[in-house]
């Protein structure tokens, strides 16, 4: 069958590429002149399958009222006058139960160690580089609240049978010797050592490649105005080079999905959620993260890319805006400098991205009323660590073939 994918970021480029090993022809399209040029380009770099988490957690209401008036706060709301925005906040707090929240990390973890499987497997079969390690993710606690607030996630992540350890001071010093250094700043910490780093746009740019050499075709430069819908299933993409058509469509276009989606009736709760990064060249190596740390006082992970430490973190609800004020660099300054001060940070490049979140945390994978067009969207902050696991299940389901895991609760229909 003739597939157009519609975005070229990691989800897009993954999906392409299984695709393409299933025997279909492909082509993808985006308004960058390359893959990975967005979202993918400077995340955090991580690839979490155990921090797999739904930000609707109970007692986050509470939290994030604190988190405003922090001096290098998490959360940063910014007035916009997009009307959509309220109705995701609502449904996002809706979600903030007990019940609600286990749920979701079940589903979360799901797909999240899914997709690992599936890396192991691709970068085994191409022998793709990335700047990738395979020594963890240590969420480091700095008030002895926050370790024992712990014991929420170690309870799902027992249940679903990922590997953690608790760790102390000195655990935490063993895991991450750098940190040593900063010991009378943390508690504790909680390490899953089944988690890997990398560079996501070194693996996007690699794995585009290679799904060029299977017969993948690209348009880059061209961008989406609409769908066109008749008889109940798409009928054409209205893009810059004119209409397009297809035998299937998937929509992998991040926080632009429900734009799209809203003109032809999909009522996608994906909204952007803009993140920050700086990425700092290491000057010394003794005083730098062997892995990622992610600091649960500020939502900051410090992650070690080959020589180089993304640090990357933050949520700002603030619309589409790309811009970078000085306030968000000063945060992830602040954190990484504490923690990690082997990085050159006054030569950093700072950077902003959009996460696409959906409310309850779970991507939205799957089939939806128009019978030729599929969604691979809606992972929010972890879009690397799912994109393999979900560029795969779509293969699968445009192919006809039984996922090899349960997909059915991460369809669109899940909103009603």
């Amino acid at each position: 069958m003739k597939v157009a994918v519609l975005g070229a970021g990691v989800i897009g480029i993954t999906t392409a590429y299984y695709l393409a090993r299933a025997g279909h022809e492909v082509t993808v399209y985006d308004r960058q002149p390359g893959p990975a040029l967005e979202t993918s380009f400077a995340n955090a770099g991580e690839i979490s399958p155990g921090y797999s988490t739904p930000w609707a957690a109970p007692g986050i209401p509470l939290k994030a009222l604190k988190w405003l008036f922090m001096r290098h706060a998490p959360l940063i709301l910014r007035p916009t006058l997009d009307p959509h925005v309220l109705p995701w906040v609502i449904s996002l707090l809706m979600n903030c139960t007990s019940s609600a929240y286990a749920r979701n990390k079940g589903r979360m973890l799901r797909v999240a160690g899914y997709s690992l499987d599936c890396l192991i497997a691709l970068r085994e079969e191409t022998g793709i580089a990335y700047d990738h390690r395979s020594l963890g993710t240590l969420q480091l606690f700095r008030s002895q609240k926050q370790l024992d607030q712990a014991g929420r996630d170690t309870e799902v992540l027992t249940a679903d049978g990922v590997p953690f350890e608790v760790l102390d001071r000195d655990g935490v010093a063993r895991a991450e010797p750098a940190l040593a250094a900063a010991r009378d700043g943390f508690v504790g910490g909680l390490r899953l050592p089944l988690d890997e780093t990398g560079d996501c746009y070194l693996f996007t740019t690699a794995l585009a490649d290679i799904a060029e050499g299977l017969g993948v075709r690209f348009r880059y430069g061209v961008s989406i105005a609409g769908i066109g819908t008749a008889g109940g299933a798409v009928s054409g993409v209205v893009t810059s080079e004119g209409t397009i058509t297809a035998d299937r469509y998937v929509l992998a276009l991040g926080s632009w999905s429900s734009t799209l989606g809203r003109a032809i009736g999909l009522r996608l709760p994906v909204y952007p959620v803009k993140g920050y990064s700086l990425t700092a060249n290491i000057v010394d190596e003794a005083r730098a993260p062997v892995s990622t740390v992610l600091d649960e006082t500020y939502k900051v992970a410090v992650t070690r890319l080959g020589s180089r430490i993304r640090i990357g973190g933050m949520a700002e609800i603030s619309g589409y805006r790309r811009d970078l004020p000085p306030t968000p660099r000063g945060t992830l300054e602040y954190v990484a400098g504490s923690l990690f001060p082997g990085g050159d940070l006054a030569n950093a490049a700072y950077w902003a991205g959009l996460r696409p979140m959906t409310p309850d945390g779970t991507p939205i994978i799957g089939a939806t009323r128009y019978a030729n067009l599929f969604l691979n969207t809606g992972h929010g902050t972890l879009g690397w660590t799912m994109a393999c696991g979900s560029g795969r299940l779509v293969a699968d389901l445009v192919s006809g073939r039984k996922p090899d895991i349960e997909t059915a609760d991460l369809s669109l229909s899940r909103y009603g």
